[in-house]
């Protein structure tokens, strides 16, 4: 399947590395808006590095000091050594205490990047067109939402300020090896650029692997998230090895690609501790040597000895991590593709309208439109007046929904133009024109949350009053009087511990409470029984007196009262009329009435 912008569809294909650079630069902005923490973590972390590069030297000056004591035959001043030890244990405790501080204000600057990244990355979903969902799976994006931000707050309060610390060190302890004995550095002028070559082969083989561990487990958790959606289908078609079977391929390509990318970043570890092993080897046979022939001292050679490690520790353990910034930037890579998705071609027009209130009269002319290159409508025109009530029948994929769709312009059409009261719905921004529609769909949606919000969702100003007298209207007032806290009960999410019927009635109630000029039903009654049905349908003609109203109905008893009826075959309009007209044709839609009343 193709990829859609920066997420995919679950073809499991995997793309190449992209740039890491321009990936890592896009994080460092993030972390320049918090400089001036990152600053004061700089200097704190500079600080107890040095303080940490002065103990091996205090300790090498306390070792002579006690070998020319007993060389000499003279008494130990223990004086002397308690002083060393003690300015030793001030350094420890400082180190620690700053070491803390470093790691606290890092963590709370991670916490604050990865809340803005969340609230980017949100915030583009918010701005998605309806397309974007259809062609991404929902379980990848909460993928990104959910496991890549987190592998990006991880690296940035772990690695960044052990690098940091790191590199500090490596300076720091080459500039005092240095001063001890230039003669056992060139020991790293062999290992050293083994080290160099080898991390800098191996990052370029894991960074593939990381945005292939990514892309896998974005794709199980999709797989993962439709099934769990769709439970009761799948079992009530029995399909439950069949899935598991299903499941157990994505799954097994999600491990197989965490095992390639772990495995081939414990590598890293092991291997950089053999080059850091060899490397003091060699340092403790040259100094020995050193000591022998040129009567190095032993607390240089012991002063050395912990630099080197200093220096060829820090150089380990930034191997280490390298395999978390990799995957850290696999990750971040996808969540940049998130942030930067075009919202829906939506951006209005520079000199699009606001509007406010709107009489409710749209025009159709011309329209022509496809979701991709096959056409839904072919040559679609209808004028429908202030408070009219239109009714769209015909079978599934005739083009009824993708009527709705492109009058809220959750798709845009290409051809002919659609207006409202007269001005293109082009010309007026989405917002202002979706403020004009009151919806309620076959497919209800709630959530998690009490009835009185769900009810008030799209009209936060309405009083209880507003609330209780719209629920009675749609009959489910008592209902909620029977549940445990009335309009106070919190529902589960979804609707999830109320029946589908009873979530159809809440959102018939919430669309009766908006203050919208254009009313469209999308099978609103589908989920109730019939003396239900009739309830509904009476408070339904109250709700649509004074509204345009677009009804999309399979139960043709339902519209019989509707101004115009449009039948819809194959994207054409082939009958219109009243409900009396089309039955005194004897057409295609009096045989349908007639098949529907039939049963």
């Amino acid at each position: 399947m193709a990829k859609v912008g920066g997420m995919r569809k679950p073809s499991g294909k995997v793309e190449h590395a992209k740039d890491k650079k321009k990936t890592l630069l896009r994080l460092f902005k993030y972390l320049g808006k918090y400089k001036g923490l990152i600053i004061f973590a700089i200097l704190i972390t500079i600080i107890y590095n040095v303080l940490n590069l002065l103990t091996p030297i205090m300790q090498g000056y306390l070792l002579d000091y006690i070998k020319e004591q007993l060389d000499t035959d003279s008494s130990i001043n223990y004086d002397i050594v308690l002083g060393y030890i003690i300015n030793m244990i001030i350094i420890f405790t400082l180190s620690f205490v700053l070491t803390y501080i470093g790691n606290l204000i890092i963590t709370r600057v991670s916490k604050k990047i990865v809340t803005t990244l969340r609230h980017d990355s949100f915030d583009s979903l918010s701005k998605m067109s309806v397309s974007y969902f259809d062609h991404n799976q929902i379980g990848d994006i909460i993928s990104v939402m959910s496991y890549d931000i987190d592998t990006v707050s991880t690296s940035l309060s772990n690695d960044v300020v052990t690098l940091f610390s790191s590199f500090i060190q490596i300076v720091g302890s080459l500039i005092l090896m240095i001063s001890i004995s230039w003669k056992l550095c060139l020991v790293f002028a062999f290992t050293l650029p083994i080290t160099i070559l080898f991390s800098r082969i191996m990052l370029k083989r894991l960074h593939p692997l990381f945005r292939k561990r990514s892309i896998k487990l974005g794709v199980m958790n999709g797989y993962s998230e439709e099934m769990i959606t769709g439970i009761k289908t799948i079992k009530s078609y029995s399909k439950e090895k069949y899935t598991l079977e299903k499941y157990m391929v994505v799954n097994k390509e999600a491990a197989d690609a965490m095992y390639e990318a772990d495995y081939h970043g414990c590598v890293m570890g092991p291997s950089m501790n053999f080059i850091n092993q060899f490397t003091l080897a060699l340092i403790c046979v040259v100094g020995a040597l050193l000591c022998i022939y040129e009567g190095f001292s032993y607390g240089y050679i012991s002063a050395f000895t912990q630099y080197s490690r200093k220096f060829a520790g820090p150089i380990n353990e930034m191997a280490n991590i390298a395999t978390d910034i990799g995957s850290a930037l696999a990750a971040a890579e996808r969540v940049f593709y998130l942030i930067d998705e075009n919202p829906e071609d939506i951006n209005d027009n520079k000199d699009a309208k606001e509007i406010d209130t709107s009489s409710g009269e749209i025009n159709f002319d011309h329209v022509k439109f496809g979701y991709t290159d096959n056409i839904v409508l072919k040559d679609f025109s209808l004028d429908v007046k202030s408070g009219k009530k239109v009714a769209i029948v015909g079978k599934t994929g005739a083009g009824k929904t993708t009527i709705i769709n492109i009058l809220m312009r959750f798709y845009d059409i290409k051809n002919g133009t659609i207006s409202l009261d007269g001005i293109n719905t082009k010309e007026i921004t989405r917002s202002s024109l979706r403020h004009q529609f009151a919806m309620v769909l076959q497919d209800t949606w709630l959530f998690e949350g009490s009835v009185f919000e769900n009810l008030s969702y799209g009209n936060p100003l309405v009083t209880q009053d507003d609330v209780i007298d719209a629920c009675k209207k749609a009959h489910i007032h008592s209902f909620i009087m029977q549940l445990p806290n009335g309009y106070s009960t919190i529902l589960k999410e979804n609707g999830g511990n109320i029946s589908k019927g009873q979530k159809q009635l809440l959102t018939i109630a919430r669309a009766m409470l908006l203050k919208s000029s254009i009313l469209i039903l999308d099978e609103a009654t589908s989920n109730v029984d019939t003396k239900t049905e009739m309830d509904i349908q009476d408070a339904m003609n109250k709700l649509m007196e004074g509204k345009t109203s677009f009804i999309i109905a399979h139960r043709l008893s339902t519209i019989k009262n509707a101004d115009i009826i449009l039948l819809l075959d194959n994207g054409d309009v082939i009958e219109t009329g009243t409900h009396k007209e089309l039955m005194d044709k004897k057409g295609r839609y009096y045989n349908l009435f007639i098949s529907q009343y039939d049963r």
